[in-house]
C-alpha cells in the first residue's frame, strides 16, 4: 500500500454498498451537492457487482481514474484494463462492473450523470471464475 498514492483522501470502509462488492472498498463522498461524485477505493481484488444506471433521460455515470489499476467491463465486450487518467463513460441502461486488478490498489472518482428517474440496479457478483481470466 506505501507505494498507493491517490489524490483524494481513502474515506471510510464503505459499508452502505458492501453487499454489492466482492473485498472490501472505501468511499469518500467528494460531493452530494449539484452533481454526486464519489472517490472509491478498492482494495486488490475488489469489485463491484454488475449493475445498471437507470434513467428516463439523461443518467449513467462518468469514471476518472485516479490510481492503482483497475478494469471495466460492459455485457457481452471484453474487460478493459484501467490507469491512472484513464475515463470511462458509462451510458444509462448498459449492465457493467468495475474493481481492482488482482495484484493492485485501484481508485476512481465516480460522476453520476444527472438525469431524470435515475436509479441503480445492483445484478450479480462478478464470477470469481470471470475475473481469474483478467490479464
Amino acid at each position: 500500500m506505501n507505494e498507493f498514492k491517490d489524490v483524494f483522501p481513502r474515506g471510510e470502509e464503505n459499508t452502505a454498498y458492501s453487499k454489492y462488492f466482492v473485498g472490501q472498498s472505501y468511499l469518500n463522498m467528494l460531493s452530494v451537492e449539484q452533481v454526486v461524485i464519489g472517490n472509491v477505493t478498492f482494495e486488490p481484488g475488489c469489485r463491484n457487482n454488475w449493475h445498471i444506471h437507470h434513467a428516463k433521460s439523461g443518467g449513467g455515470q462518468i469514471l476518472l481514474c485516479t490510481a492503482g489499476r483497475g478494469y471495466y467491463q460492459e455485457r457481452g465486450k471484453e474487460p478493459r484494463e484501467l490507469k491512472p487518467g484513464d475515463v470511462v463513460n458509462i451510458p444509462a441502461e448498459v449492465k457493467h462492473w468495475h474493481g481492482a486488478a488482482p495484484d493492485s490498489w485501484f481508485s476512481h472518482v465516480a460522476v453520476e450523470v444527472p438525469g431524470t428517474e435515475t436509479k441503480n440496479e445492483w445484478c450479480e457478483p462478478v464470477s470469481d471464475e470471470d475475473y481469474r481470466r483478467l490479464k
